[in-house]
Parts: C-alpha cells; sequence; structure tokens
C-alpha cells in the first residue's frame, strides 16, 4: 500500500495530473464532522512530514497521519485503510 504523502508527490510531479485537480480530506477537530477537504491549489508544501496548507488564517501544517483521503477529479484515489487502488 502507498502511503498519502507518496500519492501526493506523484500527482505534484507526474505532468500526466494536474495538482489543482486534487482534494484532500483529513482530520480537522472542531470541523463539521471532523473533516475537512482542501484542493491542490491550497497545498503550498509537501514537507517529509507534513503538508502545509494556504487557509484564511495563513498557513498550517497538517501531518500525514491526519489524512482521510485523496481524490483525483472527485474520484477516491487513496483512503486510508483500503488496501485497493483504482
Amino acid at each position: 500500500m502507498r502511503k498519502s504523502r507518496e500519492i501526493l508527490l506523484r500527482f505534484y510531479h507526474d505532468p500526466a495530473f494536474s495538482f489543482e485537480r486534487v482534494e484532500v480530506c483529513y482530520t480537522d477537530r472542531g470541523a463539521s464532522g471532523d473533516e475537512s477537504c482542501i484542493g491542490g491549489n491550497h497545498i503550498r508544501a509537501l514537507d517529509s512530514r507534513y503538508m502545509e496548507i494556504e487557509n484564511p488564517n495563513g498557513l498550517t501544517p497538517i501531518p500525514y497521519h491526519r489524512i482521510k483521503k485523496i481524490l483525483y477529479e472527485g474520484i477516491v484515489f487513496w483512503e486510508r485503510g483500503r488496501k485497493d487502488g483504482p
């Protein structure tokens, strides 16, 4: 099973994909359903331990272990605990 960071790096670097079409959903305590989702156009950095997102409060690090799923063009490409992929 590939890790969320590996999937994000592939979407970012592979010219076959447009990173703006990526959506990442992650655990966000206090948000509706304790989950938030953000588009690739708001991801500013893919560090070794976290992704850095831009939001109205500035830049926020989101550790990879909080990522629940990664979608590309609305299709789930990676989901925590899922063994297979598209």
